[in-house]
């Protein structure tokens, strides 16, 4: 007895068959929100460097605020609390619209310490991503007379 087996030929009205269709627009629909949220990371980031940057010029104009001293024959710098604030205030409402000086003061008469803060809007509406986030900054100044 032979057997022969052969094998049982394909029915081609029951191939299957399907959409890649869906597929696609699923990869599609993550690509874009991936890319989206990317841009919005990135613009969070250069906010952040921005109010750094405002940060740090605010100090540095605190530092220059500063009176000059001269007592028992040596001449020193000295910083108040209140020159300090009047520098920075007139960097911060020049170069910025949107941050607010928090604090700026001295905290030992020959530094300036400037904390300015901001509130990021993401650049488009998402339900992926927060629509404010508060952003904060604190800088500090020497200033040297010599």
């Amino acid at each position: 007895m032979s057997s022969s087996h052969a094998s049982a030929p394909r029915a081609t009205g029951v191939e299957e068959e399907g959409s890649t269709l869906p597929l696609i627009l699923g990869y599609v629909l993550l690509a874009l929100v991936v890319i989206f949220v990317c841009v919005c990371a990135t613009d969070l980031y250069l906010a952040q460097k921005r109010l750094d940057a405002l940060a740090d010029s605010a100090a540095l104009a605190g530092a220059d605020g500063f009176t000059v001293l001269a007592m028992d024959g040596e001449v020193r710098a000295e910083l108040t609390d209140a020159g300090v604030a009047e520098q920075a205030t007139a960097v911060v409402d020049v170069l910025s619209g949107e941050a607010s000086i928090v604090a700026a003061g001295t905290p030992d008469g020959v530094s300036a310490r400037v904390t300015v803060a901001a509130s990021w809007r993401p650049p488009l509406l998402s339900p992926f991503v927060p629509d404010g986030v508060p952003l904060e900054s604190t800088a500090t100044s020497r200033t040297a007379l010599r």
